[in-house]
């Protein structure tokens, strides 16, 4: 993987705790996650006109592979460089490894240029240290006028938290004249614990427009 392409990396060495943690996550297994893409952002994504895209959090690939298929131009960062390796060799397999731009940051200190008709922040979560809502306040100032940002939590981030969709969306302190909420919502899924036992989880869902422009 071309480290000038895939591995950008701005404004410093980043944390290394947090650097550590991420690959150590996922050099210990193989693959950490199936390929396919977050049922929500097939859902909310499926239905738009493809533009430019930014995908915080990509992992080994699997949106941005689904988004770069259907016509999407890509950012998609991660701090994980051996993530970032494992989604370069599955999007050159898929045939779509022109359309996707794969950058290395780590979030908590540096953000990914350019305006985008869709953010994507899909389960941005981290055990490590991880200034989240100015994170995904960067997100949202991404957005290009009529774009969308899309964020997808667990409702639950630890054994005795529960957050609602709105407690995600109000720390970001999106102005009404500039923003418009489309979707806000909690929603169940089927998932499958590391030792195979079946458990239902909790999703909060949040959907909002910048006013104005494309759509």
């Amino acid at each position: 993987m071309n480290d000038e392409r895939h591995a950008e990396h701005r404004g410093g060495h980043g944390d290394a705790e947090a650097e550590r943690f991420w690959e150590d996550h996922y050099r210990r297994r193989e693959r950490v996650w199936s390929g396919r893409p977050n049922p929500v952002l097939v859902d909310v994504a499926g239905s738009l006109r493809p533009g430019t895209v930014l995908d915080l959090g990509c992992g080994e690939g699997g949106d941005a592979i689904w988004l770069a298929r259907r016509g999407w131009r890509v950012s998609a960062v991660d701090m994980s460089a051996t993530a970032l390796e494992r989604a370069a060799e599955d999007a050159d397999a898929a045939g779509v490894a022109d359309r996707i731009d794969f950058r290395r940051h780590d979030l908590a200190l540096t953000f990914p240029s350019g305006a985008f008709d869709l953010v994507s922040a899909q389960y941005l979560h981290s055990p490590v240290e991880f200034p989240r809502v100015h994170v995904l306040q960067q997100a949202a100032s991404a957005v290009t006028p009529g774009g969308l940002l899309l964020i997808v939590d667990h409702a639950s981030v630890s054994p005795r938290s529960w957050a609602a969709p709105e407690e995600t969306l109000a720390p970001l302190d999106l102005s009404p004249d500039e923003w418009r909420t489309e979707r806000i919502e909690a929603r169940e899924r089927e998932a499958i614990r590391p030792n195979g036992q079946g458990i239902t989880v909790t999703d909060n869902i949040v959907v909002v427009r910048r006013v104005g422009g494309r759509s």
